[in-house]
């Protein structure tokens, strides 16, 4: 372990990025107990500070912004960015720049470990019927998956060169319960991923692993043999949901593109159609 994951963990100050979104607020509760401070940063209004809070405004694509966000933290959960289909130019800006720029800023500022927010949709153009790790080559199912694709090589990057640690999940459906057969297998819980980004925050040594961020699911696409150094010990199941969802969702044809491959909807969305 290195000072300054040692320091870390005896006094940790966590920044959370993109915190005003929906798994933003959901961690925002579930991390602050486990650090001695939480920074929360968005371009989005933010709620005001509570105890063991700070509140610091940034836009990802302002590169000084990004600094002052990232200066005295210790770890970085980044959630920033873009995280639908969109057309190039918003996710150039959010997910390629403003990833750089957050890499950067922790390069100076000696951050010890990230966690990042990477996706499914880098690998989305696999069929269902298929089981795969995260050794299997990307296939990115648009735009924003190619986005995350890049971000996981930018923190593979800085691992290499610069010795910063980094998970990147690849977080599948996470929601309330799931919405629709297909999040039967790719669901992630609320408190299942508060679980991973926990483990992934304290973890012995990590240096850049790849982990499919699910809950304990009785059907899955994603093996995460080769990175259970995390740590990290899904609670929740989609399986007490699976008769709610299959009577409001009836089968689709196999052909159908939520039913064929692993990003579901994704695959068939175009650079301008972010429905």
């Amino acid at each position: 372990m290195t000072e300054a994951s040692l320091n870390a963990a005896q006094a940790p100050r966590w920044l959370l990025t993109g915190a005003a979104g929906q798994l933003g607020r959901q961690l925002r509760t579930r991390l602050q107990p486990h650090c001695a401070t939480l920074r929360l940063s968005d371009r989005e209004p933010l709620a005001d500070a509570g105890a063991g809070e700070e509140v610091v405004m940034a836009d990802l694509a302002d590169a000084l912004a990004v600094d002052r966000a990232v200066a005295g933290v210790d770890a970085i959960v980044h959630l920033g960015g873009v995280s639908t289909e969109q057309p190039w130019a918003p996710i150039l800006q959010a997910n390629i720049v403003g990833a750089y720029h957050l890499y950067e800023a922790a390069r100076r500022h000696r951050v010890a470990r990230i966690v990042f927010a990477s996706s499914n949709h880098v690998t989305g153009f696999y069929r269902q019927d298929e089981v795969i790790t995260a050794r299997d080559p990307v296939r990115p199912d648009g735009l924003y998956g190619l986005s995350k694709a890049f971000g996981e090589n930018l923190a593979q990057l800085y691992w290499d060169r610069y010795g910063i640690e980094t998970v990147s999940v690849r977080i599948g459906s996470s929601f309330p319960e799931p919405m629709d057969r297909r999040m039967l297998a790719s669901w992630l819980s609320f408190d299942d991923l508060a679980r991973l980004v926990l483990a992934a925050l304290t973890a012995p040594r990590v240096a850049h692993s790849v982990i499919y961020g699910m809950s304990a699911n009785p059907r899955c696409w994603w093996d995460n043999r080769y990175a259970r150094h995390v740590g990290y010990e899904p609670h929740d199941s989609s399986e007490p949901f699976r008769a709610a969802v299959e009577a409001r969702h009836a089968p689709l044809p196999r052909t159908d593109p939520r039913t064929e491959y692993q990003g579901g909807a994704f695959v068939a969305m175009g650079p301008h159609d972010p429905t």
